[in-house]
């Protein structure tokens, strides 16, 4: 043995043999039997022996071939190497081990005849981290908050430890920050995991008690007494249920109002529900029951003693009486038509004379209006009151059927100011959108300028408050007819004549446009002359031929001349008859009397259009 071989192998302690200088390394590839085999080398580099490579002497042989099995069996066979055990963690060796436990918790219930709520839960435990989850069954209808009551996390189980699975049993009594549960029950793979892993044997599953308050609302209701068998045996059929209008005055209360509800109440079981009527952007939350279907005591004094006093029946129902909703005073202003025939038939109520006939229901009946406030003369009405309805600005809505209906269509009217007497307008109002434009004619020497009097817009009738809720009402098409009186920003127009496309346009539509409506327009004059008598008529006629004695060369210089002519034919009182009226026979009869005819002079034409015209209204 070298020196160098019993010191430790360590860096800086090794050498090397310098006198040595073969390196060679012996080959262990060779063929047997034509195939390639590797043996186990038995010389090292420099073709020195190997120590294990030695084969033993016989008499090691003799000495180890009754203690070591691998001599005499093998060592594949009945020989392997120790084994340990190999580290698996946690996660690994608990994934998706869940423990199960269905416990429950009591909700105190303040002010209300129900002490308490029965919440039940279920508590997982996570195994592989210790951690703890609650989570809550969603009920339906509940207004609770359920789902997740604790999330998924390790619990302290006092200030200095946590909860482990050696705490969980059944029938125990367990905290979570504050809240105590109890649990009842758990799952089998819960039962066998505690049983075989833990070693811990659980307690007897206890029943898991139920809710009251739920108890109270799927109890079965009361069988029918004889009153309402009676009822049914009037009516041949049961009803559903009776519909009653009410309000509820809250105004002595802070920022209290009148309030709409609608009352349903069943004569199966007696119970009574009340609705509020929701109204947009009232501010109030959507919640439209405020009671629910129930019977309804006559007498409010205290929750407890609700079930102990006499409930309101469908005799105790009728327009003009106050109901008792819980400590509410509900007036009943109408009910709807099955309801007022029932008790009409049946009764003998008459709903509609006691709703006429109830005393202080009209005062008490006063809705408060939201007040808008004025227009401030920025941007249009529509957008200032869209300003104050909507938290959320849009743009108004418009009808643009109407503008594609009605695009490039303008009335234009000839007019005047009462204040004015030489000065004539031109106002064009468009059908699309409801705007108007005037324009001055301009005249010589005059002392005006002619041009734009007023840029395009929409006019507000008068008395149309720019403040209301729904909007100032503005001038249509059917508000304009020749004679005619408008008043526009102050300033009164009077509307002389209008265009041949005017006249066309109305006539087309005599339904919506009744001053063009010939019949109804003959009518009115068939009533004018019947006032005159017989002997005035000739009068009328004469004054009008003397109107037209000059020769004139136009239409339109005709039309004046009878226009002047009526005019003076009738009395200061029924001037305005005329003007509205002359225009609209005279374009039908004119049109007769000019039909395949020709006539020498316009006092001839005339005087057959008003031959043919007195004729017809006598």
């Amino acid at each position: 043995m070298f020196i160098h071989e019993t010191i430790p192998f360590l860096p800086g302690n090794t050498f090397t043999d310098v006198t040595k200088t073969d390196y060679r390394k012996a080959h262990t590839l060779n063929y047997l039997n034509g195939y390639a085999v590797q043996f186990q080398p038995t010389l090292g580099i420099g073709l020195d022996f190997i120590e294990h490579a030695r084969l033993p002497s016989p008499e090691q042989l003799v000495k180890a071939a009754g203690e070591d099995p691998r001599i005499t069996y093998g060592d594949k066979q009945f020989h392997t190497k120790p084994m340990k055990p190999r580290f698996v963690p946690a996660h690994v060796a608990f994934d998706k081990v869940v423990l199960r436990f269905d416990a429950y918790f009591k909700q105190t219930v303040h002010e209300s005849t129900e002490q308490h709520h029965l919440r039940k839960v279920r508590i997982y435990y996570y195994v592989e981290d210790d951690s703890i989850a609650v989570v809550e069954s969603p009920v339906e209808n509940s207004c609770i908050p359920q789902g997740a009551l604790i999330k998924r996390q390790r619990l302290p189980k006092n200030s200095t430890e946590l909860y482990t699975v050696k705490d969980l049993n059944l029938d125990i009594l367990i905290t979570f920050y504050g809240k105590t549960f109890h649990n009842v029950s758990c799952d089998k793979f819960t039962e066998y995991y505690m049983r075989e892993t833990e070693g811990i044997n659980l307690n007897p599953p206890q029943k898991m008690p139920s809710d009251p308050y739920q108890v109270h609302r799927n109890r079965q209701p009361p069988p029918c007494d004889g009153e309402r068998r009676q009822a049914e045996e009037v009516l041949g059929e049961r009803p559903e249920s009776f519909e009653f209008y009410c309000i509820w005055d809250d105004r002595d209360s802070m920022f209290g109002e009148v309030r709409e509800f609608v009352m349903h109440y069943y004569l199966v079981d007696d119970c009574v529900e009340v609705r509020e009527i929701q109204k947009p952007n009232n501010g109030r939350d959507p919640f439209p029951i405020l009671l629910r279907r129930q019977q309804l005591p006559k007498a409010f004094i205290d929750l407890p003693a609700i079930n102990d006093t006499a409930k309101y029946t469908w005799k105790d129902f009728r327009i003009g009486s106050v109901i008792n909703v819980l400590g509410r005073k509900f007036l009943i202003r109408d009910c709807d038509e099955y309801t007022a025939t029932f008790y009409e038939e049946r009764l003998g109520l008459n709903m509609k004379d006691i709703k006429r006939d109830a005393v202080g229901l009209e005062e008490w009946f006063r809705f408060h209006e939201h007040e808008m406030p004025p227009y401030n003369g920025f941007g249009s009405v529509e957008d200032s009151l869209g300003s104050c309805k909507c938290l959320v600005l849009k743009p108004p809505k418009k009808d643009f059927i109407k503008m594609l209906e009605n695009e490039h269509k303008v009335l234009r009217f000839e007019s005047k100011r009462k204040e004015d007497k030489d000065r004539r307008f031109v106002i064009s109002h468009r059908l699309a959108d409801d705007m108007m434009t005037i324009y001055e004619l301009p005249q010589r020497n005059a002392g005006t300028l002619g041009g734009k009097f007023m840029e395009r817009t929409r006019v507000p009738k008068p008395g149309s408050s720019l403040s209301s809720p729904n909007g100032p009402s503005y001038y249509d098409a059917p508000d304009l007819f020749v004679g005619t009186t408008i008043e526009i920003f102050r300033h009164r127009f009077v509307l002389l004549d209008a265009d041949e496309y005017v006249f066309n346009y109305m006539e087309q539509q005599p339904d919506v446009f009744v001053h063009s409506n010939v019949k109804l327009v003959v009518e009115k004059v068939r009533r004018w002359i019947s006032e005159l008598g017989s002997s005035n008529v000739g009068e009328v006629k004469q004054k009008l031929l003397d109107a037209v004695e000059e020769n004139v060369g136009t239409l339109a210089a005709l039309k004046e001349r009878v226009r002047r002519g009526l005019e003076s034919a009738r009395s200061s009182r029924s001037v305005e008859l005329a003007r509205k009226t002359y225009l609209e026979i005279g374009r039908e009869y004119w049109k007769d009397a000019l039909n395949g005819a020709k006539f020498e002079s316009p006092i001839s034409a005339l005087t057959s259009c008003l031959n043919g015209l007195v004729n017809k209204i006598q």
